[in-house]
C-alpha cells in the first residue's frame, strides 16, 4: 500500500473531498507507475483517478462500524510517536 494513502474511514469531522481526491490519485500513480502521466495517457489517468475517488466515496458512505469516531489530532499524534520509535527521533 502507499505511504501516503491515509486511512479515511470513521474520522470527525468525516474525509474531505479533497483527501478522498488525493488518496484516488495516489492510487492511479501507484498502479500505473506514473507520478504524471504522458499527454498520450493523461485523459485516461485523470478518468481513473475520478472512478476510484466516486468508488472511495460511495465505499465510505456504506461502511458502518460500532467504535467511535477517531479524532484526526490524536491520530496524528500516535503517528509521530510511531515515527520517533521507529526512527529514533526524540
Amino acid at each position: 500500500m502507499c505511504r501516503n494513502i491515509r486511512p479515511l474511514f470513521n474520522f470527525d469531522p468525516p474525509a474531505t473531498d479533497d483527501e478522498i481526491q488525493a488518496a484516488a490519485l495516489q492510487f492511479v500513480r501507484k498502479v500505473s507507475g506514473f507520478t504524471k502521466p504522458s499527454q498520450a495517457n493523461a485523459e485516461a489517468f485523470d478518468r481513473a483517478t475520478a472512478r476510484v475517488a466516486g468508488v472511495v466515496h460511495e465505499f465510505l458512505d456504506e461502511l458502518v462500524t460500532a467504535a467511535p469516531p477517531k479524532d484526526r489530532e490524536v491520530e496524528a499524534a500516535r503517528a509521530r510517536e510511531r515515527s520517533a520509535r521507529r526512527f529514533g527521533r526524540a
